[in-house]
């Protein structure tokens, strides 16, 4: 079928591609001209494994097109809404300018039996709102919502082959029709016997910023865990381990380090406490602030590490940082922890060097006062410490005793508790690590 996607950004550009390899008519539509001439010559504006090849050969089927025409989407039948929500400058709450920019344009393009479709992570109540302005202007189409589940890194794999598909519907025929139009969008999914939760619109826009905000929470939980053991001598991944092996809790997400970054998590658990408290039912979340706290003091104390490693003082020494993304398999620097520590201690008067397999580009831009090397061997010359902050498989594969002749001084701080500290002690090294002995 005809579908149109409003917004080419990281969840819009994939969510085009996809479509379009499933066999269906897309037209991605975005305001920023530059994004868009990126994406129509089959080059990606940001890093993700597997979406180059993929956006190639849906161009060259002719199913898939970006423009900044919006006109160009008139025909669809399927719009979806794959906008940006960022955090407000100044506020915990989001950024819903693009959102409501998205609907004004669609509503003027909807004809009778479309299906707009919510993708982007909304406060709830927002999709409440769009469906009025589209029942305003016409009234015989219809508001789904249908939040997506992405991860850096597997995004492709995650929308083609998603763990869950959620449907908000409203009720009444409208609703229901619209619910089957989609199935025909995830017609592939479904037949491979993906799951379907079909919910009202509150508890599809919920779910989404639930789901992250448990991620969260369980990060900074193993992280506070990781505070105790280091006043206690005990090592906080044997006790990630331990308890990992009770089904209730489970093993993932319960890696101790300098804490999570990214677009989502960080903006879109400060914009759930914000809606909650527009509710008046702050207090429900008023957990969400300690998960955020516990989460920035990791990064002061991966500072103090480093601190500590040298003797007391980092000002002029020569410190290596390995990564820059705030997660491996990506070039989004988006509130990553590896630069915040690495402009902290630069501030403190280190000499810092950053080096990443993809982000240094991106690095740059945003942070310009840093210095970048291109290759690992480049980045730790001559250096006094190595911190290892994004756990990029190179990173954790690096042999320790060829790595020792390259540095003035074998040091390391494991920030992602990724290295096995017995190897590289034996190769010489002083090795740290949050929470560990």
């Amino acid at each position: 079928m005809r579908i149109s996607v409003f917004g080419c950004g990281y969840l819009g550009a994939v969510h085009a591609a996809c479509m379009a390899s499933l066999g269906h008519e897309v037209v991605g539509v975005d305001v920023v001209e530059e994004q868009v001439a990126s994406l129509a010559a089959g080059r990606p504006p940001f890093h993700e494994p597997g979406l180059e090849q993929l956006l190639g050969e849906a161009l060259a089927t002719g199913r898939l097109e970006f423009t900044t025409d919006a006109s160009r989407a008139a025909d669809a039948v399927v719009h979806f809404i794959c906008v940006g929500t960022p955090q407000k400058k100044n506020e915990n709450a989001a950024d819903m300018s693009y959102v409501r920019a998205a609907t004004e344009t669609i509503v003027g393009l909807l004809k009778p039996g479309d299906v707009v479709v919510g993708k982007s992570t909304v406060p709830v109540g927002t999709a409440e709102v769009i469906a009025e302005r589209i029942e305003e202007r016409e009234p015989a189409a219809e508001l789904l919502w249908n939040p997506e589940f992405l991860r850096e890194g597997h995004a492709v794999e995650d929308t083609l082959r998603p763990d869950r598909l959620v449907y908000g519907i409203r009720q009444g025929d409208g609703g229901a029709r619209a619910a089957r139009v989609l199935d025909g969008v995830y017609a592939a999914a479904l037949a491979a016997g993906v799951p379907k939760v079909e919910t009202d619109l509150a508890t599809a826009q919920l779910v989404k910023v639930a789901a992250n905000s448990f991620l969260a929470t369980k990060i900074s939980f193993i992280n506070a865990m990781a505070e105790l053991c280091e006043a206690t001598g005990a090592d906080v991944t044997q006790l990630a381990d331990a308890i990992g092996y009770d089904a209730r809790i489970g093993r993932k997400f319960l890696n101790a380090g300098v804490g999570f970054g990214g677009g989502c998590l960080p903006k879109d658990i400060r914009a759930f406490m914000a809606r909650a408290g527009e509710l008046g039912v702050d207090q429900a979340l008023t957990f969400l602030r300690e998960v955020d706290s516990i989460n920035l003091r990791r990064r002061v104390r991966m500072v103090d590490l480093a601190r500590e490693v040298c003797g007391g003082s980092i000002a002029g020494r020569r410190i290596a940082v390995l990564g820059a993304a705030f997660k491996p398999h990506s070039d989004d620097i988006r509130d990553s922890p590896a630069l915040s520590v690495a402009a902290q201690m630069q501030l403190q008067g280190a000499q810092v060097t950053v080096t990443d397999p993809r982000a240094i580009d991106n690095a740059r831009k945003k942070w310009p006062d840093l210095s970048y090397a291109d290759t690992v061997e480049d980045a730790v010359r001559d250096t006094e410490v190595v911190l290892l902050l994004t756990e990029w498989p190179e990173y954790v594969g690096l042999d320790p005793v060829a790595l020792k002749e390259q540095v003035a001084v074998g040091r390391i701080i494991d920030g992602r508790n990724c290295l096995d500290p017995a190897t590289w002690r034996a190769a010489g090294w002083t090795y740290r690590a949050l929470g560990r002995p």
